[in-house]
């Protein structure tokens, strides 16, 4: 026992003295790693690593703050995903589900040592200033995030509203790192978006799942179904960049739209992790054709509900793979103060297929590209332009009836990906008879 030195001998000795009697209690023999007893000769080592830094570190180091160390690199070193959450950081977990926080809006992992960004929230100061998901976070203000825990990096971008913080990223594609300043503020996560994206073709955004995500989703349906005047021809489904969040959120999404059958199952190690959520009937489309937008950015709840509806074929996935997280975390209360979060189960859609590290695979593959309208040229002449054409004899022109609303031509230009879901919406629609009259 000479190698603890003074100081580390009391703690070390009680470690020890723990190790011996949690490795007989309620044994007659000593259990072995085949029995799966405690690995003694592993503890051993713990326990002699513990006291060599508790004397030699150039800075005297308390037993409570080595052990909290060692707790955190546990489960940090399980999956990106597992920590352990002190007092502090149990607190901003409870805080950060209630809807509203201080910070800069935006979802994050952890991937090689480096922060990800798995997807930025909408109209928060993240996607304002033009943070994109996949982008890697390499230093926060003049700090490098390589070796921080994902916990201590969150909690730097955290802040005061109206702080502002310094974020280097690296992004594929482009040569040099960016550098973003971006002021933080109160980030309320209004999770339900919609418009009319044509007359009787609606469109739906959730940005992420919370408790009320599907009562505002159907209010959000009721609307647009007003205002086409009845059913309506096609829905677009937007989870781009939709990070997840609540399970029976996404699980009620999915029922929305789905007579019966499976949405979603769990399972894990443990008999309890395996749960299965399923369908109740009625589809608030009534059988309308609907298509999923989806990006490397959709996680989560978001790959939950593309695989439910994808699997029953009641939705054209569109877009690029889903970012892939497919496994559940519980957060585990210790005591009042502090909880663990840890990796339980994974998730599979109704055909058995594990989301993890695989994502949902879209049907229509869209490539990330921005296009833009050329402009007319004035050799390009229909017949109608032509001196003395005859006339239609239909009488008039169909130039007006077949002329576009402004909102439609600024799709394409704006947002290509959502211009290719309502065109694929116009198509089935005309294509089963929906759209005619």
């Amino acid at each position: 026992m000479k190698v603890f030195g003074k100081q580390g001998l009391p703690l070390v000795a009680v470690a020890m003295l723990l190790i011996f009697s949690f490795g007989n209690a309620g044994a007659k023999e000593t259990p072995t790693e085949e029995d799966e007893g405690l690995p003694l000769k592993e503890l051993r080592i713990f326990a002699n690593i513990f006291g060599r830094v508790k004397q030699d570190y150039v800075e005297p180091v308390s037993d409570r703050e080595l052990l909290d160390h060692a707790i955190r690199g546990m489960l940090e070193g399980l999956d990106p995903h597992s920590a352990y959450l002190d007092e502090e950081h149990y607190k901003e977990i409870q805080e950060g589900t209630s809807g509203e926080f201080g910070g800069l809006g935006i979802e994050v992992g952890m991937e090689d040592g480096f922060i990800k960004v798995i997807a930025p929230i909408d109209d928060t100061p993240a996607q304002k200033a033009g943070i994109q998901a996949g982008d890697l976070i390499v230093r926060l203000d003049d700090k490098p995030v390589k070796g921080m825990s994902l916990t201590d990096a969150v909690k730097i971008m955290r802040g005061k509203p109206g702080t502002k913080i310094k974020l280097t990223i690296r992004r594929s594609g482009e040569p040099k790192p960016l550098v973003f300043e971006i002021t933080r503020a109160i980030i309320k996560q209004a999770s339900v978006k919609s418009r009319e994206l044509a007359p009787g073709f609606g469109y739906v955004r959730l940005a992420q799942f919370q408790a009320p995500t599907p009562k505002d989703m159907l209010r959000a349906i009721r609307k647009l179904e007003k205002k086409a005047g009845g059913r309506l021809k096609g829905l677009v489904l937007d989870l781009r960049n939709n990070p997840g969040g609540v399970l029976q959120a996404a699980v009620a999404v999915s029922d929305a739209f789905l007579n019966e059958g499976l949405i979603v199952y769990t399972q894990g190690r443990e008999k309890s992790s395996r749960m299965e959520f399923k369908a109740q009937p009625g589809d608030e489309l009534e059988g309308a054709p609907l298509v999923v937008l989806v990006n490397e950015g959709s996680a989560s709840a978001s790959e939950i509900v593309a695989g439910a509806l994808q699997d029953h074929k009641r939705a054209v996935i569109m877009g690029r793979t889903t970012f892939g997280k497919g496994s559940v975390q519980s957060i585990i209360p210790i005591s009042g103060k502090i909880a663990i979060k840890l990796t339980t189960a994974r998730y599979y859609t109704p055909n058995g297929r594990s989301i993890q590290a695989e994502g949902i695979e879209p049907d229509i593959v869209l490539s990330k590209v921005k296009l833009k309208e050329l402009e007319k040229s004035a050799l390009q002449l229909r017949e109608a332009d032509l001196a003395d054409h005859l006339a239609n004899p239909n009488g008039g022109s169909k130039k007006k009836k077949g002329k576009k609303d402004g909102k439609e031509e600024k799709l394409l230009e704006k947002d290509y990906e959502l211009n290719e879901a309502l065109n694929l919406l116009k198509g089935i629609s005309i294509f089963t008879g929906a759209g005619r009259k």
